[in-house]
């Protein structure tokens, strides 16, 4: 049954976004929404939806966490057998949307997509905590599972490998199959949210000389 959401209305009154009130950089401009953000405490401050296109064309989004950002780009972390995976090494372009909505605020990133090497790989999953580890390990991600109970038997089976699930036990490998991305910027967007659904939207795209500014109609 359709239901009707007609009545569902929010009111974007909390600020405005004025181009001269934007940095030059769009990290920059990022950052400073980002010390925004967390100016309260967030649960999942670093959540953003992620979308990939197969090698068909075929769209899918997924929430996960960012988990390091600079000039170059936006990195996450997964199993290189997931869905992500296959549709970043089959397509290698992707989008990245930051909803931090409770602010107005919506940021999109658009830009190719790059493994990132072994070596920061490999720093990031030593900072991760040991259950995290064991996870990666345990989980065959976007693979059918016939139950909880597989995946419960998968991480009993990880944490009699790696002696234990306590940090006393020795380090957790990261698993071969396990590793980074890094989404680069070729156009950035900040969306602030206004009355009358009359919103500041502006576009940073790359250009020769660095960045072109664009005020977009809502």
């Amino acid at each position: 049954m359709s239901r009707d959401l007609g009545s569902f209305r929010e009111s974007y009154d909390r600020a405005v976004l004025r181009r001269a009130d934007l940095a030059a950089e769009p990290i920059e401009q990022f950052e400073r929404w980002w010390d925004e953000w967390l100016s309260v405490p967030r649960r999942d401050a670093t959540a953003c939806v992620l979308a990939t296109a197969s090698s068909t064309g075929v769209p899918s989004a997924r929430w996960v966490l960012c988990k390091g950002w600079d000039a170059s780009g936006f990195e996450i972390y997964t199993n290189r057998e997931s869905r992500k995976a296959h549709d970043l090494r089959a397509n290698a372009r992707a989008a990245l949307v930051f909803g931090w909505l409770d602010d107005d605020h919506q940021v999109r990133v658009e830009g190719p997509v790059t493994e990132i090497d072994d070596a920061t790989a490999d720093a990031y999953w030593a900072s991760r905590p040991r259950g995290s580890q064991l996870g990666g390990w345990a989980s065959d991600q976007s693979e059918v599972l016939s139950g909880r109970d597989e995946l419960e038997q998968h991480r009993a089976e990880a944490v009699e490998r790696f002696g234990g699930d306590d940090d006393s036990g020795p380090p957790v490998p990261r698993p071969p199959y396990w590793g980074g991305y890094r989404i680069g910027i070729d156009r950035m967007e900040f969306w602030q949210g206004r009355p009358d659904r009359l919103h500041d939207r502006f576009s940073y795209s790359r250009s020769t000389d660095g960045w072109t500014i664009d005020r977009l109609s809502p």
